[in-house]
């Protein structure tokens, strides 16, 4: 077998284990977010079938779980946006070094403002 062809089918074996592998990642991850939503709603039907301060301090605590991640979803968004941001002022200071007379640099303007819009969203806009 000649090298090239060993290359490209190893590289081929490669891509396929890949995806193979996400493939049963992504599957196991949303069955286990299936399973926990289950288990939640069975808890709910049986909070709302008992009565005393049980049933409300149960309630009380689903609903300090869904501000929970209300603000971790909150605060990703913040981290993103910061990320993003950094990328672009990195990608416009290494293209700005590379290529000063050409205004290439201009392209790093896509993920700065994406980074932007994301921390707007995330400290003017997202619901609280």
């Amino acid at each position: 077998m000649q090298p090239t062809m060993l290359f490209w089918l190893l590289c081929l074996a490669i891509v396929i284990s890949l995806f193979s592998f996400l493939a049963v990642a992504i599957w196991a991850k949303n069955r286990r977010l299936e399973r926990e939503a289950y288990y939640k709603n069975e808890n709910l039907k049986k909070i709302a079938e008992a009565q005393g301060p049980s049933a409300n301090a149960a309630l009380e605590f689903l609903r300090e779980q869904e501000k929970f991640r209300a603000v971790r979803h909150r605060e990703g968004l913040k981290l993103g946006g910061l990320v993003t941001v950094a990328v672009g002022l990195g990608f416009f200071l290494l293209l700005r070094a590379v290529e000063p007379n050409h205004p290439i640099y201009v392209v790093s303007a896509v993920p700065l403002l994406i980074g932007l819009a994301l921390l707007v969203y995330a400290y003017v806009l997202a619901p609280r």
